[in-house]
């Protein structure tokens, strides 16, 4: 697993949510998108919400999925 992976499933982990400006400005990732899909493909549980930023736009918001 690359490192912004294991950067980005540490703070799914530990309750955070991220959007793609949190995983630019955290991990300098520029396709978080990318990187959730790593996680499922090994069987992480993650999924998203569509959150509406201050602009009026809707951007995604991963979290991980608990039972």
């Amino acid at each position: 697993m690359e490192t912004q992976t294991k950067q980005i499933k540490a703070d799914l982990d530990s309750g955070k949510t991220i959007t793609a400006i949190d995983a630019l400005l955290n991990y300098n990732c520029f396709r978080l998108s990318a990187r959730i899909r790593d996680l499922k493909d090994l069987g992480y549980p993650v999924d998203k919400t569509m959150i509406q930023i201050e602009s009026g736009k809707y951007v995604a918001q991963y979290f991980k999925v608990t039972q």
